[in-house]
């Protein structure tokens, strides 16, 4: 006999998890499928660290999302043992003609978010660590801070366990197919029926949907931790998470938490697409020094010793913005994908209106720009 679901999660990383969290506690009987362990560090959800922000310089429409998120976060927190996430503030930062200060200010002031403009040198008198070239301005948006990756999909998962849920790690799904009610999903270790299917396959996403296979471009990340050598001007408490906007490119960090070093990366770091299977995992000296040449100028004296290195993917899609919705042929399966190097902060309302999505259909999100039919 073959085991029945009422759901069945593919991939059960940040979203993935949270998607099975939100699933079992309305009373699905779901099965979390996981081809690594739980969690993980082949994918996109790892580094002890990711970024949350408000003031969303990429588009306003994200910031109604982030700020359910955030909710769904402190919920999240107040059921587990473990602190999931720090408000720091963040700071978006380049020149003030630039994309990101005036993209980060739009959004403040279409949602009523409270802000601060601040000039590159008073930046620097509020945060120390800076050395921004004159002209610059800073956007400070006090809601930000960071999330723990792994705390997150662990709380996820134990929520998802309390609730009844099955998940099985180890267990690489090789193909699934629609049936007469519902999907069938063969893994490398057995078979599964559900009456609905969520794919959260991250960069292997494109594999099991035919209509992301040449849409979703897996990318190699790369992220470094610098010993700072002033390290009071670093510590979580005064110096907030940020994006950067440079000649060289934009970048962004943290400060320093849990391991030694002040965390920082380049968006599409050196623009390297990818097989997911088959890619530099290890970092190379290109990686450190392109991050090192950045820290070395924008923050001196954040540049101390090499304390870490790690690589990660995104998966973009042209637009880079996400894909949430159901597939018009298979109605009964929903898919989160293509969360293009800025989706994790997003992952505990991605659960709540992917779980929408599978069980009814629908969700009261506003998610009509992230159609899968768009491209």
């Amino acid at each position: 006999m073959t085991d029945r679901y009422d759901a069945i999660v593919l991939g059960v990383g940040g979203i993935g998890s949270a998607a099975t969290a939100h699933l079992a506690t309305r009373g699905a009987d779901v099965l979390g499928l996981e081809r690594y362990d739980v969690p993980h560090d082949y994918g996109s959800s790892h580094g002890r660290s990711r970024m949350f922000r408000l003031a969303y310089a990429e588009d306003p429409a994200y910031v109604p999302l982030a700020k359910r998120a955030a909710e769904l976060w402190d919920d999240l927190e107040d059921a587990t043992d473990r602190r999931l996430f720090y408000r720091t503030g963040s700071v978006d930062a380049g020149p003030a003609d630039g994309e990101l200060v005036a993209g980060s200010r739009r959004s403040c002031a279409e949602h009523g978010l409270e802000y601060e403009e601040l000039s590159s040198s008073e930046l620097t008198e509020r945060y120390p660590g800076y050395r921004l070239p004159e002209g610059y301005e800073a956007i400070y948006q006090p809601d930000g801070g960071f999330l723990e990756p792994e705390a997150c999909t662990v709380g996820h998962v134990e929520r998802a366990h309390r609730a009844g849920a099955t998940i099985r790690a180890r267990e690489r799904v090789v193909d699934w197919r629609p049936t007469s009610d519902g999907v069938r999903v063969e893994t490398d270790h057995d078979s599964y029926e559900a009456d609905r299917l969520v794919v959260t396959a991250g960069a292997w996403a494109g594999r099991f949907v035919d209509a992301l296979e040449s849409v979703l471009v897996p990318e190699r990340q790369a992220l470094a931790w610098f010993q700072p050598t002033e390290p009071d001007h670093f510590e979580r408490e005064r110096f907030p998470v940020w994006n950067l906007e440079v000649p060289e490119g934009r970048y962004y960090g943290f400060p320093v938490h849990d391991v030694p070093g002040l965390k920082l990366g380049r968006y599409n770091h050196r623009e390297e697409v990818v097989d997911p299977d088959a890619f530099e995992r290890e970092p190379t000296q290109t990686d450190e020094w392109l991050l090192r040449e950045f820290a070395e100028r924008y923050f001196p004296d954040g540049a101390g010793p090499t304390m870490g290195l790690q690589t990660c993917l995104f998966t973009n899609t042209p637009d880079d913005d996400f894909v949430l919705d159901t597939l018009p042929e298979s109605p009964q399966v929903a898919v989160g994908a293509g969360f293009s190097g800025h989706g994790f902060k997003f992952a505990s309302v991605i659960g709540e209106l992917l779980a929408d999505l599978a069980l009814e259909g629908e969700t009261d999100h506003p998610i009509e720009p992230f159609a899968i039919d768009r491209f």
